[in-house]
């Protein structure tokens, strides 16, 4: 009879895949010993491995190039970054190996764009995408980088306040792009989107305003959808709306030349994940050329803004099993070495999925459990639902460490935790380690935080 956790996994997935492989019965991780590194690090612990950004990328790239190539479409493609995703120096610093274009949403955005630029990082002629609501600091530091010569700046229009402002704040002429306020899903409590400018009322802003403006060249149209590229009927009518609303205007405005279709391109939460990235960038590409032939437009340059794509599947999240409670008959709580609401509070907040694996043990039998984190909230905990089934690990043995694994986890979690801050019941930040190779593909390791300690925390509560 097979029961060993190694079987359940074999028998549920197919397995190995992609960046998960065994040795002996502990799991690794893009060929990292995870094991060695708990050893050397301790838990709890969050691990970024940098390859795989690039990887993305490249894929990206790949993908958009080939999907270009075989509509015929003349124009251009564009990968930018989305900052907010993950801020991190050592994540914008490998994204950047690539040549690629930063899309911004707040004004300390810019004082980053301006640090890559004093290292070499970062060219001025590349593009800066300023999506967001502007506050006078960001509409500010937007001005800046124009009278400093930065090129390629566009900010994108939110709402129609915005262009006098930044008529206001900017002497030299500036390219700006227009946010369409997309239609929502149906599963959303509002019809329109907060973000961006109506449909109906794109052309007779552009009439009216932005075309009597000397030094402001209207450049793009942007495109974006909460629930990200799918293969829905909403997604496609959506994107649909978008391309005639470009056409139109492209027809009254002979500067626009580029269409932003946002970000949205999923990253994989599951071991039964399955998305057809080809066939979807193929359409995408398809429908707009489509659409523009038959409004007699030229096909636009296509921008796309990746985040969690880009930097979703470098990340990983390791705890150690501390403790195991029976509540009742049918009820086993594992509790980790830390808490699931401040280390990874997608999970706790929207019930974000991630692949969730034992490090070690796998040659153990396994028992149904449920994971409990350490703080006193009765809301931190993770189970069935984040997990998309019952979650099943090696049997607990108070003898006999267990390891537990969250992967690609490297979007947004330190951002909505508060890296550096104040964790709910003052729950230490864990240590982060970053992983990466040199030019001779050889392992390099850098410890980048220590486990937030008890001073750093009373300083910033003023004791």
């Amino acid at each position: 009879m097979k029961t060993k956790y190694r079987d359940l996994i074999e028998q549920t997935y197919d397995w190995p895949q992609g960046e998960f492989t065994m040795d002996g019965d502990e799991l690794m991780f893009h060929d990292i010993y995870l094991m060695d590194v708990i050893k050397r690090y301790g838990t709890p612990l969050k691990l970024t491995y940098l390859p795989i950004i690039s990887k993305q990328i490249e894929k990206a790239r790949m993908l958009f190039k080939v999907a270009m190539a075989k509509a015929d479409y003349n124009a251009e493609y564009h990968y930018c970054y989305c900052t907010k995703s993950n801020h991190f120096n050592f994540v914008l610093e490998e994204a950047l190996k690539n040549d690629i274009h930063i899309e911004t949403s707040s004004a300390y955005d810019i004082n980053i764009i301006e640090k890559l630029t004093e290292k070499g990082l970062f060219k001025k002629e590349q593009y800066i995408v300023c999506n967001g609501y502007k506050l006078p600091a960001y509409i500010n530091n937007i001005a800046r980088l124009v009278e400093n010569g930065y090129t390629n700046v566009i900010p994108v229009l939110d709402n129609t306040e915005e262009v006098k402002l930044i008529e206001n704040a900017i002497t030299k002429k500036i390219k700006v792009g227009i946010r369409i306020a997309s239609e929502e899903a149906p599963k959303f409590d509002f019809y329109t989107s907060r973000l961006g400018i109506g449909y109906k009322d794109i052309l007779e802003f552009y009439k009216k305003e932005l075309k009597n403006i000397k030094n402001i060249e209207v450049k793009m149209l942007h495109f974006f959808i909460n629930t990200g590229i799918n293969d829905t009927a909403y997604y496609w009518s959506e994107l649909s709306k978008c391309v005639r609303v470009y056409c139109e205007l492209k027809k009254i405005c002979p500067t626009l030349d580029s269409l932003n279709i946002g970000g949205g391109l999923p990253i994989k939460s599951s071991l039964r994940f399955n998305y057809d990235y080809e066939y979807m960038v193929e359409e995408i590409i398809y429908q707009i050329k489509k659409t523009c032939e038959e409004s007699g437009v030229k096909e636009p340059n296509i921008f796309t803004e990746f985040g969690s794509y880009t930097v979703g599947e470098s990340g990983a999240t390791i705890f150690q099993i501390i403790g195991q409670k029976q509540q009742n008959d049918k009820e086993k709580w594992d509790m980790i070495d830390s808490s699931f609401m401040t280390t990874i509070p997608d999970a706790w907040a929207i019930n974000k999925r991630f692949i969730m694996l034992a490090i070690n043990n796998w040659d153990k039998e396994y028992e149904r459990v449920l994971l409990g984190g350490l703080t006193c909230d009765s809301d931190d905990f993770y189970n069935s639902i984040q997990n998309t089934n019952d979650i099943y690990l090696p049997m607990y043995e108070k003898d006999s460490p267990q390891y537990i694994g969250f992967f690609h986890t490297g979007a947004y979690q330190e951002s909505i935790g508060g890296f550096g801050g104040i964790q709910h019941c003052l729950t230490p930040a864990p240590k982060h380690v970053v992983i990466s190779k040199n030019d001779n593909d050889e392992v390099k390791y850098k410890l980048f935080a220590k486990e937030q300690d008890y001073k750093g925390m009373l300083d910033i509560l003023g004791y």
